[in-house]
């Protein structure tokens, strides 16, 4: 074969196949982008009632329940992908507490009302007490990271204080004590927790 024949064959192969790996790809989006919406809709539907099932979802992500299994298998690793979609919402660098509050506080503003409210139901429904329990340990977990620099290397004990008096700084019931009980701009509450994580940690 010459090298004006190969070099012909190698364009025209070139060319089958281009519409094939476009498809593969298109299919390759939407099906991210079902799952995402799937995600979303969970993530939504946390904070209304009645309990998260896989027929709300799918009414909400506007597809069929058959399709929330096949991304997912069933609907305790559904609400662990939702879960984990929140937590990284407000993922943040180690050692930068003003960055980690910010992303924070941009989680309170969009679903810290949602959450208000559920904590409210936690005592009556054993379903919305497991997901709250869930979202604590979550954000325990969180302020350990963030705040890691500043807590490695002191006593356990300290530590443990620390910790504790920390979570609650960052708490969404302290959002809550600021933005809505006492009706300060969101930049005043962030201010106010900033400085009381800044006093914790002297």
């Amino acid at each position: 074969m010459t090298q004006v024949r190969f070099a012909k064959f190698m364009l025209t192969w070139t060319i089958m196949k281009m519409p094939r790996v476009y498809t593969q790809a298109a299919r390759a989006e939407s099906v991210a982008a079902t799952r995402q919406r799937i995600v979303e809709a969970t993530v939504t539907a946390f904070g209304e009632p009645p309990e998260v099932t896989l027929a709300d979802v799918a009414a909400r992500a506007e597809v069929t329940v058959q399709t929330v299994l096949r991304h997912f298998g069933n609907r305790e690793a559904l609400i662990a992908e939702a879960m984990s979609a929140l937590a990284a919402e407000r993922a943040s660098p180690a050692g930068d507490p003003s960055r980690a509050i910010r992303a924070l506080y941009d989680q309170y503003e969009r679903r810290g009302d949602a959450n208000i409210r559920l904590l409210g139901k936690e005592d009556a429904e054993p379903h919305v007490k497991c997901l709250m329990d869930r979202g604590r340990a979550m954000h325990r977990e969180w302020v350990e990271q963030v705040f890691a620099p500043a807590l490695d290397g002191r006593p356990a004990a300290e530590r443990d204080v620390l910790l504790d008096l920390l979570v609650v700084a960052t708490d969404v019931y302290t959002w809550k004590l600021l933005r809505r009980d006492r009706g300060l701009s969101r930049r005043l509450a962030e201010s106010r927790v900033r400085q009381l994580v800044e006093r914790i940690l002297r």
